[in-house]
């Protein structure tokens, strides 16, 4: 684990992405659910909340998302949940924090995930046009990354994990 300067939450503190996960597990939808709660609490701009998710389980949609992301992150095809993370612009507004707001409301989503018990690890690598033609997003929704979610696998380890010390952050 990573050294830490300062004493931060323990969910804060023990959160990492693992690399792999475990391909039999399931993860119930009660705790998607929860997830999306805590992203649905997180801060936005104006209140816009200008987030959507397409969650996709072991079933239809998850088969759907699994298409654009097989050839390219082939690793999240075994983790327990791949949630599609989506934001819309704002055409009202010359200065957009859509993007921005989109990463908080992920970023409580790692930390609800944390608290579950599960792992979440986000990723940008996946075909964006064709699975916004397959879920008919249009222009109105941008997919940007892709959450896999559950336990890690075997081999599965934050070992390893490095952060800048904290004097690096500032200016």
């Amino acid at each position: 684990m990573a050294n830490h300067t300062h004493e931060i939450n323990d969910l804060l503190r023990g959160r990492w992405s693992p690399r792999n996960f475990d391909s039999t597990h399931d993860i119930a939808r009660e705790d998607i659910d929860m997830m999306l709660e805590a992203a649905r609490w997180a801060p936005s701009a104006m209140n816009r909340q200008p987030w959507k998710f397409i969650v996709g389980l072991r079933d239809e949609t998850r088969e759907r998302i699994d298409k654009h992301v097989r050839g390219y992150s082939d690793w999240a095809l075994d983790a327990s949940a791949l949630i599609v993370n989506c934001y819309q612009k704002n055409p009202d507004s010359a200065l957009d924090f859509a993007l921005y707001d989109l990463g908080g409301a992920v970023a409580h989503m790692s930390v609800e995930a944390e608290d579950i018990g599960a792992k979440l690890r986000q990723f940008a690598t996946f075909d964006r046009d064709g699975l916004a033609n397959e879920f008919g997003l249009g222009d109105e929704w941008i997919p940007v990354t892709i959450c896999a979610v559950g336990t890690p696998g075997e081999m599965a380890s934050s070992f390893g994990r490095e952060r800048k010390p904290a004097s690096e952050l500032t200016f």
